[in-house]
């Protein structure tokens, strides 16, 4: 018997709460998903499937979750609530750009959930802006917060954006949930990964960015090397 009908016999023998249902309707566009025997990525965030993942996931299965169904996810969710999906299905959770979306405490529970739905072995591959760099930068150069920083695919981007969010997104979409609403350096990303349950954490920085590869316990041979993190990024 699959998870979702399992769960669906217990629920319908006594009164379901508000927050069952919520779990069955996430259960119900997942449920074939996790069936699957190829490894699987979690794409938190990622907008829709036309932006490709890092090309070490290219034989992987892809899962895309987000808030915004405009994108046509395979799951429809807020990542705050992954602790009502299964434990234990996914062999990475891969989150570009999405984590600065929550509020400081709201991030917290986003890594919390991101343990929650990883296999003991899995790993969290995380790209945030690099606040840090961002400040220097500024400095460097004596920048203002309406200067340009760099041309991307969506556009020109300025400081505000980097801090606040694209802005040009947040109006057209008319959607709050594309604005930032924290930053991180490398050291404070590093420290709320360990803090939410993630003892090896490798991260590298660049071009504005931040990356991060948090595990749930020592990671395997598979694993440093698929990511190359020996050689790139230090532990």
């Amino acid at each position: 018997m699959s998870i979702l009908l399992s769960l669906l016999k217990d629920i319908f023998s006594n009164k379901p709460t508000s927050e069952e249902i919520k779990a069955i309707q996430l259960l119900s566009s997942a449920d074939e998903i996790f069936l699957s025997s190829k490894r699987k990525v979690l794409n938190v965030g990622g907008n829709n499937k036309l932006i490709e993942l890092p090309p070490q996931y290219h034989d992987w299965e892809h899962v895309l979750l987000d808030i915004d169904p405009r994108g046509t996810p395979d799951i429809v969710c807020d990542a705050r609530e992954l602790t009502h999906l299964p434990r234990s299905q996914f062999d990475a959770v891969y989150c570009s750009h999405n984590l600065e979306h929550y509020y400081r405490h709201d991030a917290v529970k986003v890594l919390s959930g991101f343990l929650h739905v990883l296999k003991e072995d899995g790993f969290v591959h995380i790209r945030v802006p690099d606040m840090g760099e961002l400040m220097r930068t500024v400095v460097r150069d004596n920048l203002d917060i309406d200067s340009f920083l760099y041309e991307s695919p969506a556009g020109p981007i300025t400081v505000r954006d980097v801090i606040y969010g694209y802005a040009v997104e947040i109006e057209r979409s008319g959607n709050d949930f594309f604005a930032h609403k924290t930053g991180f350096t490398q050291n404070s990303l590093v420290a709320m990964l360990k803090g939410c349950g993630f003892p090896y954490v490798y991260t590298g920085s660049g071009n504005l960015e931040v990356i991060a590869y948090a595990f749930k316990n020592k990671p395997s041979e598979f694993a440093l090397k698929l990511m190359n993190l020996e050689k790139k990024l230090s532990g």
